[in-house]
């Protein structure tokens, strides 16, 4: 059963991708739909026997890599967090592909795209049930890879290219600091299984190494190379930008990025390595500082958006600051609790817009939109239930994780405990404001859409409707009925998948808070909310009369070029580094070496050469005598010393290159003198 749950998308991607054309246009949707809802209903009886009953499951197949002290094994690790992913993500992908039946009904290239999110469904699954860090890893970048082929889904299209190829660069950057941390791993524990690595790491609290004549905790190190790899992956600030770009790729794409599978691995990640990061507070206080810090970028950001899905898609970099802020109070059951949560109301809030995009023609931008709720009240009503859980509107789903996690900052009763409560608090504030303005602008605002657009607009099919009233009923009760088991008082349901050193934990100070601090996110949901409608229903000129005031021309500009995020890395990264490529790389060390080395660049070399040592050709006997000793001493050294001579030339290369591209610039400004 552990297995085929894993295996069965690939079985779909398998069967949809490399034999389409042979089940047809509707057999590729009913294999990978099958498969992954067969996946789903088996993730539920795992769920039952691992989480429910307390029963683990591993499952070792046979080695992979053995290599003297190396070893890594093909092998299945099925806890209580394992458990809770696999709802998480067969689930969601399953209404995906569901709801993509009807969304690309009309692309000719239906196979494909149901054959890439299977693979990407299956990707998932192998990073969340891995045994040891290698095949984490392999699930880690076959995520990437998905992405980049779903993002750029519709290749014809030059922003979908360059939104995959950012994100790709992008995670790269994340991934490096990955895979750093993996080699780390290995070089101070000897082994890159989960059971060897987490069992001795109080062993190796106090380790320390030497680099540049300073001395680093070990495992300090390699915590915030671990987290270098979730920054990328979960879009924390810094390596957020490919977020919003990712956009660019089919509605269903976006849903199963944001809510179950990509952006949740970072965060899955930090989970799973609790029982390092306990042992290293330093990067725990780095960890904390960035996701708070990524929750009020993106908050702050996402009100100035006008694209409907890049609105949500700040919401999801937003909510993925709070789950990594959680994990750096130590935290981390809140931090699962509140991934599980979001994954239904922000697939809610993205199908959803798939649902409007669909209805006016493709067409995004708020501003185009208005009065809708008259015509797509179905959608209407779906989405306010995913705005409203998202807002942390009491009693929804959000608000059981959301709130609990600013309360449990705020018990830390430390300086890094203080900044992310508030911060988190203020971002709740925007975050209100902004999916409430999302709301007014596309469903009850006058319209502002084209005539012909709003008199076709219809709602969804039942295939795509079915999906949003499962989300929906997740998105209002999933919170409640499972708040007691994941983060109640005195709950083994983690069991060991979980470590918090009793130091660190703040359950228990977070339930006699005041209650003034307890509402505080409460009322800036609501007073976020009540300034969106009644700024925007009655006072919409003091918007524009605050946007073209001198102070608020600068903080609109600010927060609408996201921080100045993308321009600074286009000035000062992209561009640099682009010139180095072209001027010194590709230039001059690869063009310079092939045209100096090469068949016509060595005949023009030695030509050269020859002209220059004809100036010895005087007619003076004594300049001849001269450079005829020359060549015999030059001759008897190399006979002399050919051994030491020939371990030079053999490891020279790289001298000669330089030497090369130093000749080659030479006679090239020599050529532009004499021009």
């Amino acid at each position: 059963m552990y297995l085929t749950l894993v295996f069965l998308p690939l079985i779909g991607a398998f069967s949809a991708g490399f034999f389409g054309r042979f089940v047809g246009y509707k057999g590729a949707q009913i294999i990978t739909t099958a498969c992954t809802g067969l996946a789903s209903f088996l993730s539920f009886l795992v769920f039952y026997e691992v989480a429910l009953c307390e029963s683990p499951c591993y499952v070792v197949l046979f080695p992979w890599i053995e290599s003297e002290l190396f070893h890594a094994s093909w092998g299945f690790l099925f806890d209580t967090l394992t458990a809770v992913m696999l709802i998480v993500v067969t689930f969601i992908s399953t209404m995906v592909h569901l709801y993509s039946i009807g969304y690309m009904e009309q692309d000719p290239h239906m196979p494909r795209f149901m054959s890439y999110l299977s693979l990407f469904t299956f990707f998932m699954l192998m990073l969340i049930t891995g045994d040891n860090f290698l095949q984490m890893f392999l699930g880690w970048e076959g995520v990437g890879l998905s992405s980049y082929l779903l993002i750029n889904f519709w290749f014809t299209r030059i922003q979908a290219n360059k939104a995959a190829i950012k994100a790709m660069v992008v995670n790269r950057v994340g991934d490096f600091g990955l895979a750093l941390g993996i080699m780390a791993i290995f070089g101070l524990f000897q082994a890159v299984d989960f059971a060897t690595v987490f069992s001795t790491a109080s062993f190796f609290a106090s380790a320390h190494f030497l680099f540049l004549n300073q001395e680093f905790n070990a495992l300090t190190v390699i915590c915030l190379l671990l987290f270098i790899g979730a920054v990328g992956k979960s879009a924390q600030i810094g390596l957020h930008t490919w977020l919003p770009d990712a956009m660019e790729g089919p509605t269903p794409v976006s849903a199963l990025i944001h809510a179950a599978t990509m952006v949740t691995a970072g965060v899955f990640m930090i989970i799973r390595c609790s029982p390092l990061f306990e042992w290293a507070p330093d990067a725990l206080l780095v960890v904390t500082f960035a996701g708070a810090l990524t929750a009020f970028f993106a908050a702050t950001t996402g009100v100035l958006q006008n694209d409907l899905k890049r609105v949500i898609a700040y919401s999801t970099c937003s909510q993925l600051g709070y789950m990594v802020f959680a994990c750096g109070i130590s935290n981390y059951q809140a931090s699962i609790f509140h991934l599980a949560n979001h994954a239904f109301f922000k697939a809610l809030l993205f199908l959803s817009a798939g649902c409007v995009i669909h209805a006016l023609a493709d067409e995004q931008d708020m501003r185009r939109m208005g009065g809708l709720v008259t015509v797509l009240p179905f959608t209407y009503t779906m989405m306010l239930i995913g705005s409203l859980s998202l807002m942390g509107i009491p009693f929804l789903t959000g608000f059981y994780s959301k709130d609990v996690i600013l309360e449990l900052a705020f018990a830390k009763f430390t300086l890094e405990g203080s900044f992310a409560h508030w911060l988190g608090s203020i971002s709740a504030f925007f975050t209100s404001f902004y999916s409430f303005r999302l709301i007014y602008l596309t469903f009850l605002a006058n319209t502002n859409a084209y005539k012909y657009h709003f008199e076709q607009a219809h709602e969804a099919p039942f295939i795509m409707a079915l999906p949003l009233m499962i989300l929906a009923i997740g998105s209002i009760f999933i919170g409640y009925l499972t708040k007691d088991m994941f983060i109640g008082l005195g709950s083994h349901f983690w069991g060991n998948s979980l470590f918090i050193l009793p130091q660190h934990a703040t359950i228990l100070d977070s339930e006699f808070l005041p209650i003034w601090i307890k509402w505080i996110p409460t009322f800036c949901s609501i007073g976020g909310a009540l300034l969106a409608f009644i700024g925007y229903h009655g006072y919409a000129k003091g918007f524009v009369q605050w946007k073209e005031a001198a102070l608020g021309r600068k903080v609109f500009i600010f927060l609408n070029k996201k921080w100045y995020f993308d321009v600074i890395y286009n000035e000062w990264v992209v561009k640099p580094l682009i010139s180095v490529g072209y001027h010194v790389t590709a230039k001059t060390m690869d063009r310079g070496i092939l045209e100096i080395l090469g068949p016509y660049g060595l005949a023009t070399t030695i030509s050269r050469l020859a002209r220059e040592f004809s100036s010895f050709q005087s007619g003076y006997i004594y300049h001849y005598a001269f450079v005829m000793l020359l060549g015999l001493v030059f001759f008897i050294s190399f006979v002399a010393l050919w051994d030491l001579f020939s371990f030079w030339v053999v490891n020279s290369l790289t001298i000669v290159s330089i030497l090369s591209i130093f000749i080659y610039n030479y006679y090239s400004s020599k050529e532009i003198e004499t021009a």
